[in-house]
Formats: structure tokens, sequence, C-alpha cells
């Protein structure tokens, strides 16, 4: 394959991904807002613990 038709192909391939996608509705995405922002949570929790026990224990 030349350069041509690799850019042809990887445009052919952009466009079947933009026609199958669609836009989340709302519910689906406060449903993945709320995944994500338990997902930090839970990251932040346990990087603040990590850092407690590392000053309890003088580290």
């Amino acid at each position: 394959m030349n350069y041509q038709e690799e850019l042809s192909d990887f445009w052919k391939q952009c466009k079947r991904v933009l026609k199958v996608a669609k836009k989340p509705d709302r519910e689906e995405f406060f449903d993945f807002s709320k995944v994500t922002a338990i997902g930090i949570a839970i990251i932040g929790v346990i990087g603040f613990v990590i850092v407690l026990f590392g000053q309890l224990l003088g580290l």
C-alpha cells in the first residue's frame, strides 16, 4: 500500500466509526459522570491514607 491508499483507508474507517457512534443521552451521561466521580474519590482516599500512614510512621 502506498501513502495515499493508507490515508484513504484511514479516512473510510474514521467515517464508519463516526456513523456508528452516538451521543449519550442525559441519563447515560450522568451515570458515566457518577462512576467517574466515585473512581476519582476512591483514588483520592487511597492516596490520602497512604500519605497519612507515611506521616505517622515518619517516612
